[in-house]
This record gives C-alpha cells, sequence and structure tokens, in this order.
C-alpha cells in the first residue's frame, strides 16, 4: 500500500501537476508563478484567461472558481491572486478581485472585494476574520507551530 501511495505521489507531481500547468499557461495564456497547484477539479474561467495571474506557491483547490468576466455587464476584469495563497474548496473569486499575498480563503467563501495581505477570509461575501497570519508555500499557516510545511 505504501509503494502505491508513493508512486502516485510521484506520477502527479511529474505528469499531472505539469500537464495541467501546460494547460492553463501555453493553451490558455494564464499568468502562473513558479510552483502553483491548481486542482483538475477548479473552474478558471476560459471567456477570458489571460486575465488570471496567480502568484508563486498558491494552490487552488477542487471545485474553487476562478471568474474574469461579468456576462451581465459585458466586463472582461482581471483577478490577481498573490504568492503562498490557499483557495478552499468551492471558493469563488469574482471578477475584478485583488487577493494580496499570503491569503487564506476557506471553503464556499465568495470573494467580490480586494482581500489585504496576511489574512484569512471566509464566507458569503468574504470577510476578513483574522490577519497578521503568516504562511509559507501554498498557503500553509507557518504561526501555529510548525515552522516550515512539510514536503513529501
Amino acid at each position: 500500500m505504501a509503494l502505491l501511495a508513493t508512486l502516485r505521489t510521484i506520477v502527479h507531481r511529474n505528469i499531472v501537476l505539469p500537464g495541467v500547468n501546460f494547460y492553463y499557461r501555453r493553451l490558455y495564456g494564464m499568468d502562473f508563478g513558479t510552483d502553483v497547484r491548481v486542482s483538475m477539479g477548479a473552474r478558471l474561467d476560459k471567456t477570458f484567461p489571460k486575465g488570471i495571474h496567480i502568484g508563486d506557491c498558491t494552490v487552488v483547490t477542487s471545485g474553487a472558481a476562478i471568474l474574469t468576466h461579468d456576462f451581465v455587464n459585458r466586463q472582461h476584469r482581471e483577478v490577481r491572486i498573490g504568492s503562498n495563497c490557499f483557495i478552499g474548496y468551492g471558493a469563488v473569486v469574482l471578477p475584478g478581485v485583488t487577493i494580496g499575498d499570503s491569503v487564506i480563503v476557506t471553503a464556499n467563501s465568495v470573494v467580490g472585494r480586494d482581500v489585504p495581505s496576511n489574512s484569512v477570509v471566509m464566507g458569503n461575501p468574504a470577510r476578513v476574520v483574522e490577519q497578521n497570519i503568516v504562511t509559507g508555500a501554498w498557503g500553509i499557516r507557518l504561526d501555529k507551530g510548525d515552522a516550515s510545511p512539510i514536503r513529501r
């Protein structure tokens, strides 16, 4: 069992992640930093794909949606997500939003306004519930104990 899990991790890191990043970067022209992880179940808006900008070491989890267009108002607006962020399951980031560095967006939150760096937002509409947090790569909290994220 442990061997199967190790093999699955190796395949995911060396084949799946580079394939997903190639798909979004090269075919759609999205702007991703280094070591960005976008779940295959995430929904990134392909109506205005060049409007999506994601910083280094950020995670967009399954079910999350990043929107860059407003069909009703006929607008295309850029979305910027900083470095070391975590976008939780089912979260929605609306067009025109800028999310700072080291931000955690909790599951099922709807982000309609800019989010300051080093904060946690949650709810619908998303509101800042915690400030001055410290995150490492992929939005892993470092101010709650261990000083380094686990890399397996």
